[in-house]
């Protein structure tokens, strides 16, 4: 009886949250997300108001002053972002995985000086892993820090970093000691703020995904306190990004959720609105088969996305589900996008219409976060190893 209590108040929260969320995509980002992506412009006010909703604390538990939500939750919130702006779920990403990074690794101390500063949005920024010449595979980054006393002297660049440019704090990989045999165990994640020798140098144009800031981050001669080594140990860096990337991949897998169902959205309402041969196109056998694979691989995604989402909730090793949402929700979205623009015909290729911007967002997602490909592999060793005979 009282877990049963227990999850009726769960679910009642969730629904009060996800409830006032959908009032501030209403209200807040719907009436400004088309033009402040045509103009490619971050979207200042509407972070600020996510800041005072605590988004950016939604995962850190409550005594570091987060809202201590559920991933299942999580989930469920990118998904409905993602159905109105996808760059809006880019912003609180790459910070949750830092935020989540520590708060799963970190130190005591570490913990109580991060966590409520992510919470509240005063520090935010997001993970910086991919370098010029080094996407995947990151055992090969070269961005080196080298202890001197007190501190760590870092020296590199970072690529493609979400939150580069507007962000101030990020979870950095380096190698602390170039010799390491395998590479990983000389790999090392440290918390930086930006200052004296650590900029951004450029922002990256992009395709789609646009709003949020990719940026291009220097480090020269940047001194970075020890006591930022997240964990305290030098050489457990890329085990704790890799955990952290179950997280983002979720994200990322709910974002093709949310995307993939409006592009369904736009496709259902405007095959009732457009006419050929005297009926809607809604009457077309063509348009029907096309509309119901849409919606059948929009819900088969979100299933995927939420047993995944509830797999991490346990404390379970999900990279083989993770994997698995991510790579069917992503490629979903790319699917629902295309025959979106197919439906709308030639209206689809106008920037009139919201198909448009899906069109060009999905891409994104098939590649960030690990590509498709990597995904493939990583399902494969995983049902290996679990079904060893």
């Amino acid at each position: 009886m009282q877990h049963d209590q227990t999850q009726d108040q769960d679910q009642e929260q969730e629904q009060l949250i996800l409830d006032g969320l959908e009032r501030f995509l209403e209200q807040v980002v719907e009436p400004h997300a088309w033009q402040l992506e045509h103009d490619d412009e971050y979207p200042a006010e509407i972070v600020e108001k996510m800041k005072d909703m605590g988004l950016f604390g939604c995962l850190i538990d409550t005594k570091y002053g987060g809202l201590g939500l559920s991933t299942l939750t999580y989930a469920r919130m990118i998904e409905r972002i993602s159905r109105v702006w996808m760059s809006v779920a880019g912003i609180i990403n790459s910070h949750l995985i830092m935020a989540m990074c520590v708060q799963r690794n970190g130190t005591e101390e570490q913990k109580a000086y991060f966590l409520p500063k992510f919470a509240t949005g005063e520090l935010r920024g997001g993970i910086a892993l991919t370098e010029p010449d080094c996407g995947t595979d990151l055992q090969a980054i070269r961005t080196v820090a080298r202890r001197d006393g007190d501190v760590y002297i870092v020296n590199g660049t970072k690529m493609w970093i979400s939150n580069g440019i507007y962000g101030n704090c990020f979870a950095v990989l380096v190698k602390t000691d170039t010799s390491a045999t395998p590479a990983h165990k000389g790999m090392s994640l440290f918390i930086a703020e930006k200052g004296d020798g650590f900029t951004a140098s450029r922002k990256l144009e992009k395709l789609g995904y646009k709003g949020i800031d990719s940026a291009e981050l220097v480090f020269g001669q940047y001194r970075v306190p020890a006591s930022n080594l997240i964990g305290g140990k030098e050489g457990k860096g890329l085990q704790m990004i890799l955990n952290g990337l179950e997280l983002g991949r979720i994200n990322v897998a709910a974002r093709g959720v949310g995307l993939a169902q409006a592009a369904l959205d736009e496709a259902v309402k405007y095959s009732q609105q457009r006419k050929t041969f005297g009926k809607p196109i809604c009457e077309h056998q063509a348009i029907q088969i096309k509309l119901g694979d849409m919606a059948t691989r929009t819900e088969a995604s979100r299933l995927l996305v939420e047993r995944a989402a509830r797999a991490y909730d346990r404390g379970e090793r999900c990279d083989m589900e993770a994997g698995m949402a991510k790579l069917f929700a992503t490629e979903s979205a790319m699917e629902n996008s295309a025959e979106a623009m197919r439906i709308h015909g030639g209206y689809g290729y106008s920037k009139e219409y919201l198909v448009e911007r899906f069109y060009r967002d999905a891409p994104l997602l098939v590649i960030g976060e690990g590509t498709n490909e990597l995904q493939r592999i990583i399902i494969a060793r995983q049902l290996i190893e679990r079904n060893k005979i």
